[in-house]
């Protein structure tokens, strides 16, 4: 099974459908940190949340969100998005703010990162020496971690320049994974590269400590290292106090090793870790590898960097049974909506079963031999009455209402009847919405290959299922 009921966390609002994403915010119960917390120790060392960051510009905050939703047919379970410093994006934040509102309401976590201008500068700047990229002389960083000093000052104002924003997440009921003064061991920003306590480290503390004192309770801090000098990271860790997740960016290598995995486990002391920015999206085998991670984020563009991942790959990635996408995982308050995810079981105790694991269109569902624990029978119960595996939805065959209509696997669609089911635990039967008939085993036969069916229902064993739970 790949989600066992005490790792659900229960769901206080049904996953929103695309045409409920326009639902006021008051329609949803607030979700708090502590939820968000919780449901990361849950999965931890079992499942990662798929996720796909959306940067410049602010003004289209789903652009590459869209990208992999078009690649996978899925949503990814975590959206990522900017504050960002260019005057364009600056002026569009409150879309994305309203963006990141709308995909909590829908079903997605919500991950946030500021490239942020420096306090010498004005709110607005370049990716250049005189912005993003520039560097502060020892002198001006000692003022700036110095509290009460023009440039400390400087700095607090720059972050209060957010403040609004994520008080309107907070009022909305959206915890956030908040990572500021992200890769602060690499000296690229002007932020980063500062080692010890008056360091890089510093920084992120005053930032943690300005937020927590105007009264922000929706924040889940997310400590951010890169994959250089690894060794050396604990020279950044700010205390366990100030970090609820540790977090990896990896873009040394293509994928995290061995050492880099042990080295984020170690240093977060027992508290979830996560890939906060990958260029690859972690294949099906390195998450088998390394379990703890709680999810990932593929930076933008790179998604369809062929150096970095092809459709093929991004699609294992997303299918893989490890992967949690929109839609099958559940946080209190909002996010995610499924009842139960892994094998469904009928007559002979036989598994329903994708056909040779084939995610294409129109691929036949069949009873067969429950397996170990692939793809093809790793099947996902929505909340809103769907029935997943690779990516898919159990359909109706155009959506026929006779019997023997065989079922197939198909890409999902808001509101489409043929691919919302109800479940009876008393008879066992599964429902089509659409024709009212029951999923039946052809023939009453518990061969394998037999072939999925609706018929008119009956009390008889081939219309008998065992949901997970």
């Amino acid at each position: 099974m790949r989600t066992p009921r005490s790792l659900l966390l229960t769901l206080a609002v049904a996953l929103a459908t695309v045409a409920s994403l326009a639902t006021p915010a008051s329609a949803f119960p607030a979700a708090t940190r502590a939820n968000l917390i919780s449901f990361l120790n849950g999965i931890s060392g079992q499942y990662t949340l798929s996720g796909q960051h959306n940067r410049e510009p602010n003004s289209d905050p789903t652009k590459y969100t869209r990208v992999a939703q078009g690649i996978t047919g899925q949503t990814p379970g975590l959206w990522g998005g900017d504050f960002l410093f260019a005057s364009s994006d600056v002026s569009s934040r409150q879309t994305m703010v309203n963006e990141a509102i709308r995909q909590w309401q829908g079903g997605s976590v919500v991950a946030l990162t500021w490239h942020m201008c420096p306090p010498t500068t004005g709110s607005t700047c370049g990716w250049d020496s005189g912005g993003v990229l520039s560097h502060l002389s020892d002198s001006q960083w000692s003022q700036l971690v110095t509290n009460g000093t023009s440039l400390n000052n400087a700095y607090k104002s720059r972050l209060a320049e957010a403040l609004p924003y994520l008080r309107q997440l907070q009022n909305a009921g959206v915890p956030v994974l908040w990572r500021p003064i992200h890769e602060m061991n690499d000296g690229w920003s002007w932020w980063g590269g500062r080692p010890g306590a008056n360091g890089s480290r510093k920084l992120y503390q005053i930032t943690y400590d300005y937020y927590t004192s105007q009264g922000l309770t929706n924040l889940v801090w997310v400590w951010n290292v890169k994959d250089v000098n690894m060794g050396s990271i604990g020279e950044y860790w700010p205390g366990s106090s100030y970090a609820d997740v540790a977090s990896l960016d990896v873009w040394v290598k293509l994928e995290p090793s061995s050492s880099d995995y042990q080295a984020m486990l170690n240093v977060a002391g027992g508290k979830p870790i996560s890939l906060a920015e990958v260029g690859r999206a972690p294949s099906p085998a390195l998450l088998n590898a390394q379990p703890r991670w709680t999810w990932f984020m593929v930076w933008a563009e790179w998604l369809t960097n062929p150096s970095y991942n092809t459709n093929a790959s991004v699609q294992a990635s997303y299918f893989g049974p490890r992967v949690h996408n929109r839609g099958e995982f559940t946080i209190t308050g909002g996010g995610g909506g499924t009842t139960g995810t892994g094998k469904i079981r009928g007559i002979g105790g036989k598994c329903v079963d994708v056909a040779a694991a084939n995610p294409a269109n129109g691929t036949k569902v069949q009873l067969y031999t429950c397996d170990a624990g692939g793809s093809a029978q790793a099947w996902t119960v929505g909340s809103d009455g769907t029935i997943r595996a690779l990516g898919k939805c159990l359909d109706v065959t155009g959506g026929v209402n006779a019997d023997g209509t065989k079922v197939q696997i198909w890409d999902c669609t808001s509101g489409n009847a043929n691919q919302r089911w109800t479940y009876d635990s008393a008879t066992q039967r599964l429902t089509s919405a659409a024709t009212g008939k029951c999923l039946d085993a052809t023939g009453q036969s518990p061969a394998d290959g037999t072939a999925l069916q609706i018929w008119s229902c009956t009390t008889n064993a081939n219309q008998k299922w065992t949901l997970p739970a």
